[in-house]
């Protein structure tokens, strides 16, 4: 079977499968896991330089505040119908973050290709640990897909029980700085997971800009800056859009130094298998309790002057 991987949590899921040696295809951004995708043909590019824009101009040139604009993906359809896929993975959850399943549809039909597409839709934990058992099945390995599944739901399990008991701070996520935008999805379920309460979206649900008078009046206790796409060392380029912010210092969690810097895109902005080793990041910062392997700085770093 021939895979194409037009998302990068999809790769994550068929890698996570045992499957990587079958995908002929992917993103520009698919990046785990890194020896196993590096040699597979990029299908993708991108019509803006992340690197250069600020997020303001990013969001801007997608479309504004409501996440409904053009997608930041353009698609090869020359490369893609020399690669002969027999599936197609994508999405439909956001269409500025990967190619959506309509254009992917589209682009097929008029190929006349004889590939299946098929749409991840995941939008809380158990919907991103059951897509394992969706995916298996669909690339004809399910019982891999439930033991998969199960040991990642294990997992989350012993984060839960690490946190129990404890005094659960009041927790907010922002997955843009300008405009500024609260995590939702299965980000509010992460943290609920790890021991916080979270603040300014609800488990499962869409968001939608907020104001930075709705964040100081939620008071958070912890902030996580975990912008989507963004690794840290690209969001620490923008942390003054932050911390310039009137009454900035007079935050709960910046009073208390807990703001983190965190590794958006590998652990909580794409639904795949490793949103479970966020959580257990999340229990080690706003707890100290073990979970996992001990947090490096490349997953969680302080929010800047606040080692």
């Amino acid at each position: 079977m021939r895979i194409v991987s037009l998302l990068p949590a999809a790769t994550d899921l068929v890698a996570e499968l045992g499957l990587a040696g079958r995908l002929v295809g992917r993103t520009h951004e698919c990046d785990w896991p890194p020896d196993e995708v590096a040699g597979v043909p990029v299908v993708t590019g991108a019509d803006l330089d992340q690197t250069t824009l600020t997020s303001r101009e990013i969001s801007d040139a997608v479309g504004g505040s409501a996440h409904s604009g053009s997608s930041l993906y353009t698609l090869d359809t020359e490369a893609l119908a020399a690669l002969r896929p027999d599936v197609l993975l994508t999405q439909d959850l956001c269409r500025v973050c990967a190619v959506s399943y309509a254009s992917v549809s589209h682009t097929v039909r008029l190929l006349e290709a004889d590939a299946r597409v098929v749409s991840l839709e995941p939008r809380t934990l158990d919907d991103v640990l059951d897509t394992l058992v969706t995916v298996g099945e669909l690339l004809g390995v399910r019982e891999q897909g439930e033991r998969r599944r199960r040991a990642l739901g294990a997992r989350l399990d012993a984060v839960r029980t690490a946190v129990a008991g404890r005094a659960r701070p009041r927790v907010a996520a922002l997955e843009w700085l300008d405009p500024l935008w609260p995590a939702g999805h299965w980000v509010p379920e992460q943290i609920a997971a790890a021991g916080g309460l979270p603040l300014l979206a609800e488990p499962g649900a869409h968001t939608r800009p907020t104001t930075w008078e709705a964040v100081r009046a939620a008071a958070p206790e912890a902030l996580l800056v975990l912008p989507c796409g963004f690794p840290p060392e690209r969001t620490l380029r923008e942390a003054e859009l932050l911390s310039s912010l009137p009454g900035w210092d007079e935050l709960p969690a910046v009073r208390a130094g807990r703001v983190w810097v965190l590794d958006g895109p590998a652990y909580f902005n794409r639904p795949g298998p490793r949103v479970v080793r966020g959580a257990e990041v999340l229990a080690q910062l706003l707890h100290g309790v073990p979970a996992g392997s001990p947090a490096t700085a490349a997953e969680a770093r302080p929010f800047p002057n606040h080692p």
